[in-house]
């Protein structure tokens, strides 16, 4: 999930700019889906033999919370490793990628993450991407609040599709920021092109900052994403009161129950929601049954190894790559730049 990753509306490419040293000017986008191409792929999925659907339609506003909430579960590992790698490493990152540069944050959701770096990187200014525009307007307004000096845009967009950025972003001295293993969403294919878009979008001078997971014990990965409280459970039901608003559908969350398991062949957990007995799902046009213990395959979060990212990121056209882990080497925060000769240095915890 996300575990980031990540974020209801797509395909936008609202620009809602915040200006330093005033009050936030923020401008909600447009709500709902954008193309008409979206509600036809949300339906080929549902149509689908394997029935799926993009992780990105967890987040509308209720799902982003759910997040937020997953993201304190003392099962859920990642983010506050992630945070902790942040904390003991952040001077060491902000002096291999340098300060005074333009921080573009992939996926920012509430935008914490890169606010807890504004000190060690100095960033000249912030620009948040995320999907969910209404909770990034709100996200971005606070922020900016607290830290009226740096100009700051929020840019609702669904990334996955093609990064694009407005020319209100300068093109030089980019960070990009893709924290909380958002990547794992994709698959390994997906990856590499959503990584080149990335590297396109840096220029000749650009750097990539990303956080990503890596392998470890199937129980420790099985319980990060099947709670004890039911809050995961709550997010990925979630997706199906999200689905009846965009298309029309009329899926009852009560009728379905969360299902996760790690598929340690390919190296990621999958999410699916199970229906509990035969029942009949229908929207404007069309409709599915299901039977009884049908799935709907929902999300997979992909795990890696450091040797193996390294290499990926090396494939998509970065350079000098350096990592730094935990001390269980349970997640990792790789800087990749575009230039250099690929390497895994990977800093002692």
């Amino acid at each position: 999930m996300p575990i980031e990753a990540k974020t209801a509306v797509s395909h936008l490419d609202a620009v809602v700019p915040v200006g330093a040293k005033s009050g936030p000017a923020l401008a909600g986008a447009p709500a709902g889906l954008s193309e008409i191409t979206e509600r036809e792929a949300i339906l080929a999925g549902l149509a689908a033999p394997a029935a799926h659907i993009a992780p990105k339609y967890f987040y509308d506003a209720l799902g982003s919370h759910l997040f937020e909430a997953i993201t304190e579960l003392p099962e859920y590992y990642p983010t506050r490793t992630e945070r902790a790698i942040f904390r003991d490493h952040a001077p060491a990152m902000a002096a291999a990628a340098g300060t005074g540069r333009t921080l573009i944050d992939l996926g920012a959701g509430n935008c914490e993450k890169a606010a807890g770096l504004f000190g060690a990187l100095r960033p000249a200014a912030y620009v948040a991407i995320d999907i969910s525009a209404d909770f990034l307007s709100a996200s971005l307004g606070k922020l900016q609040g607290l830290h009226p000096d740096i100009p700051m845009q929020a840019l609702a967009q669904d990334f996955s599709a093609g990064l694009a950025l407005p020319a209100t972003v300068a093109a030089s001295a980019r960070l990009f920021f893709y924290p909380g293993s958002s990547l794992g969403n994709f698959t390994p294919t997906e990856a590499l092109r959503m990584l080149q878009d990335v590297r396109t979008q840096c220029g000749t001078d650009g750097a990539l900052l990303i956080g990503i997971d890596l392998v470890k014990e199937a129980k420790v990965l099985q319980a990060a994403y099947d709670d004890e409280l039911g809050v995961t459970a709550a997010f990925n039901l979630n997706m199906l009161s999200h689905l009846n608003t965009l298309v029309g559908s009329n899926f009852k969350p009560r009728e379905w129950r969360h299902h996760a398991v790690y598929n340690s062949a390919q190296s990621r957990i999958e999410m699916h929601l199970e229906a509990r007995r035969a029942l009949t799902v229908s929207w404007p046009g069309g409709g599915r049954d299901f039977a009884a213990g049908a799935r709907i395959h929902t999300e997979s979060s992909y795990k890696y190894h450091l040797d193996n990212f390294t290499r990926l990121l090396g494939e998509a056209g970065f350079g000098g790559v350096t990592a730094w882990t935990d001390e269980q080497s349970w997640f990792a925060v790789f800087l990749a730049s575009v230039t250099g000769a690929p390497n895994c240095a990977a800093s002692p915890p």
